[in-house]
C-alpha cells in the first residue's frame, strides 16, 4: 500500500531471489547488507531469500551439496529463507536436512511442503515465522512451486500454495503488523495471490526471474521482485501510516555489480572451491577412445547418452538433444568434475508413451537449423542451444529434398518401420515434458520421472561399458543409398 503522507522508516527489508549459485553476486550482496545494517542497525534490517539460491551447475555447490550456499546465507545474516525448486528438486531429503537442520541463524519457511510418509514437516522447516524489527512484528510465510510429480518421488507432498498461504495468513494476521509472503511461484501466481488471498500485505516473488523496478499494487497487496542471478537486490522501507496504522512500503531494486565482494564471503568461497575441487577430482573412468560431441549432426557421446536413457528407463527408444552436452571427452581420465562441466543441467530421465507421428515430427525438426540453433533458457537446461536429436533403438534414413536439404525417407524402430498411429515406449528428458525445445515430445502419456538421478549420472554409468561405447559409434542417422546431397 502506498500513501502520499510522510511516514518514518521503521524497518528495512532486503530480499534476494533466483541467485542460481552466482556466488560472487551473493558475496557482493553481503557487502550491501552490511552497509544497510551499519546505517539502520541490525534490529531494523531484515534479510530474506526467496529460493533457487542453489544451482548445481556451479562446481562449489555441486561439490559441497549446497553447503557453500548455506554458509554464504548465514554469514551475510539472512534471517528467513524459502526453498525453490533448485533446492527442493535437485537434492534428496536427507541432503537438504544436512544442509539446513544445523544452519542456526535463519529460519526455513515453506507452508505447502510436507513429508509424504507422515504428513509432517521436518524439524528444520516451518510454515511461517514472526520476526520483530524495531516496533514492527513481521509475519513471514514461504511457499514453493507445486511440482507434485517430481516432489512425490523424493518423498514430499507439495500442496496448493495459495490455500497454504491463506491458512497461514489467517493464523498469524492477528499477531503481526505486516504479513509478508516469500513466493517461489512466479509472477502469475503472485498476481492471483494478491487478488484471492486476504490478509497479505507484501509478496516477494521469484521463480520466473521477473524484475519489478517499481512494485505492483493489487488491492491492499504490494508485489516486489528482484530479477535473477543476484544482479539486483530488493530493498523495501517499511513504515505505518500515521493516521490509519496500515503498513506502508517504499520499494526499489539495487544493482550489486559496483559493490566489492565481502571479505568473509570471499573466504567461504575460497574454502569451498578447494574442497569441491578435491571431491570432483575423483576419476570415474579411463577412456581408451575419444568421445566427440557435435551439436549439428550425429556424434558419439550424445548417442551414448541416448542409449543410456533408453536402458535406464527400460524403453524401446531413447531420445535426447545433443545440446545437453557442452563438450566431448578426450582419451584418458574422466573425472566427476569434467563430467559435471560438460553436462551441468539438473535434468532427469523420464519415460512416456508417445505416438509415432509425434516422434517423427521431432526427428524432422531436428534436421533444421531453426531447432538445432534454438536458444533455450530455464526448465533445468544449463546449455546454450537445443542441438539436434540423438536416438537409440532407432535408425533413420535421410535423403536430400529438392532444395538440397536433408529430409527423412524412412524411420525404423528395431527392424520395423515406424507406425505413426502406434504408441511407443520412449525414454527421454524431463525438460521435453514442459513443452520446451522439441515440443511434440510433450504429447506423451503415462509419464514417469526418474529421480534423483540426473542425466550425467546416467552418462557416468554408460561410460563404464566398453560395449556401450562401441555400440554408440554406429550411426543411427544414415543416408539412403543411391542418394546424394546436391
Amino acid at each position: 500500500m502506498h500513501e502520499t503522507r510522510e511516514w518514518p522508516i521503521e524497518a528495512v527489508l532486503l530480499h534476494s531471489n533466483d541467485i542460481h549459485s552466482r556466488l560472487e553476486n551473493a558475496a557482493r550482496m553481503a557487502t550491501f547488507i552490511a552497509e544497510e545494517r551499519r546505517m539502520f542497525g541490525s534490529d531494523r534490517v531484515l534479510v530474506v531469500d526467496i529460493g533457487d539460491h542453489m544451482d548445481r551447475m556451479r562446481a562449489e555447490t555441486e561439490g559441497s551439496d549446497g553447503m557453500v550456499n548455506v554458509e554464504l546465507l548465514r554469514a551475510a545474516g539472512y534471517e528467513v529463507i524459502t526453498l525453490g525448486n533448485n533446492e527442493g528438486l535437485t537434492y534428496e531429503a536427507d541432503t537438504l536436512e544436512a544442509a539446513y537442520q544445523y544452519c542456526a541463524g535463519f529460519a526455513v519457511v515453506v507452508a505447502n511442503m510436507r513429508r509424504t510418509a507422515d504428513q509432517e514437516q521436518p524439524a528444520w522447516m516451518l510454515p511461517s515465522t514472526i520476526i520483530r524489527k524495531g516496533q514492527l512484528r513481521i509475519g513471514i510465510i514461504g511457499v514453493t512451486a507445486q511440482f507434485s510429480d517430481f516432489y512425490t518421488l523424493l518423498g514430499w507432498d507439495v500442496t496448493d500454495p495459495l490455500q497454504a498461504t491463506a491458512k497461514q495468513a489467517a493464523q498469524i494476521r492477528p499477531h503481526v503488523d505486516v504479513v509478508v509472503v516469500l513466493s517461489h511461484l512466479g509472477l502469475p501466481f503472485d498476481r492471483m495471490m494478491a487478488e484471492q488471498v486476504p490478509g497479505v500485505d507484501l509478496i516477494l516473488g521469484g521463480h520466473t526471474h521477473h524484475l519489478l523496478e517499481e512494485p505492483l499494487v493489487i488491492g491492499n497487496t504490494t508485489i516486489c521482485a528482484a530479477g535473477k542471478f543476484g544482479e539486483q537486490m530488493g530493498r523495501i522501507e517499511i513504515g505505518r501510516d500515521p493516521v490509519t496504522g496500515a503498513p506502508q512500503f517504499r520499494a526499489s531494486c539495487v544493482p550489486v555489480a559496483a559493490f566489492e565482494e565481502h571479505e568473509a564471503a570471499v573466504g567461504i568461497l575460497n574454502r569451498y572451491r578447494e574442497s569441491a575441487q578435491r571431491k570432483l577430482d575423483r576419476v570415474i573412468v579411463q577412456l581408451e577412445t575419444a568421445l566427440p560431441v557435435r551439436n549439428d549432426q550425429e556424434s558419439l557421446l550424445p548417442n551414448l547418452l541416448a542409449a543410456g536413457i533408453r536402458r535406464w528407463t527400460d524403453t524401446e527408444i531413447g531420445i535426447v538433444n545433443s545440446g545437453q552436452l557442452l563438450a566431448g571427452l578426450a582419451v584418458g581420465d574422466v573425472t566427476a568434475g569434467e563430467l559435471h562441466a560438460i553436462c551441468p543441467s539438473p535434468i532427469n530421465p523420464c519415460r512416456m508413451r508417445l505416438q509415432g507421428v509425434h516422434i517423427k515430427a521431432a526427428l524432422e525438426q531436428s534436421l533444421t537449423h531453426e531447432f538445432i540453433e534454438k536458444a533455450i533458457r530455464g526448465f533445468g537446461f544449463r546449455g546454450v542451444t537445443l542441438g539436434t536429436l540423438a536416438v537409440d533403438g532407432m535408425a533413420i534414413e535421410v535423403e536430400p529434398d529438392r532444395a538440397g536439404e536433408w529430409a527423412i525417407a524412412a524411420i525404423y524402430v528395431g527392424d520395423q518401420l515406424l507406425v505413426e498411429e502406434r504408441e511407443y515406449e520412449v525414454g527421454t528428458l524431463d525438460m521435453f515434458t514442459f513443452g520446451v525445445g522439441y515440443e511434440s515430445l510433450k504429447l506423451g502419456s503415462d509419464i514417469q520421472y526418474f529421480l534423483p538421478e540426473f542425466i550425467r549420472d546416467v552418462l557416468a554409468h554408460e561410460l563404464q561399458s566398453k560395449d556401450a561405447i562401441e555400440a554408440a559409434s554406429k550411426n543411427r542417422w544414415r543416408q539412403r543409398k543411391g542418394k546424394a546431397a546436391t
